[in-house]
């Protein structure tokens, strides 16, 4: 063969895999491959409101990062239903205004609050078990931030203390007092 012939096809199919893996590494194909094979979802059972203060309202996106899809957004302060969680994300879904459908957003611009009327309080757990350590009481009535999410438990942080909070002790609307 003519090795001018042979130099040319061997360019050409080098070009030809460059060009290839750099659509697929910017297409993000590769990263959702990597991204299903390493994140761990949860399942969730539990409600939360919307902290954002963007006056756009909370964006809700397809996939489990900034580059997903926008479907649409959630004003500040209202109410949503958690179903899954993955990292600092939560997939939602039955906002109470807004947005209809399901997506996920960042579990850092949804709260909830701690009930707690009758006893004054509500115990933070190590795990999401009642029987496992209390690490700590929040006060009732108080926000509390939103790390995650596992079965109908809530993981939270409140001044400086992250463990877990039980179903019955969690008001996931934003103006009231769940009472």
């Amino acid at each position: 063969m003519n090795p001018n012939i042979n130099h040319s096809l061997t360019k050409l199919v080098l070009t030809l895999g460059f060009t290839s893996i750099s659509i697929f590494v910017n297409t993000g194909i590769s990263e959702q491959i990597v991204f299903a094979k390493s994140i761990n979802v949860k399942k969730c059972n539990i409600s939360a409101y919307v902290t954002d203060t963007d006056p756009q309202g909370l964006n809700v996106r397809s996939g489990i990062s900034l580059r997903h899809k926008i479907l649409g957004q959630i004003p500040s302060n209202e109410t949503v239903q958690i179903i899954a969680s993955a990292k600092n994300w939560v997939q939602i879904t039955n906002a109470s205004a807004g947005f209809s459908g399901k997506g996920w957003v960042s579990v850092g611009k949804l709260g909830l609050s701690t009930r707690g009327y009758v006893n004054n309080g509500v115990n933070i757990y190590a795990s999401a078990n009642q029987k496992s350590r209390k690490i700590g009481k929040v006060p009732a009535e108080v926000s509390v931030k939103l790390l995650g999410c596992q079965g109908d438990w809530a993981q939270v942080e409140y001044q400086s203390i992250k463990g877990w909070l039980a179903k019955e002790d969690q008001c996931g609307a934003a103006l009231t007092t769940c009472s």
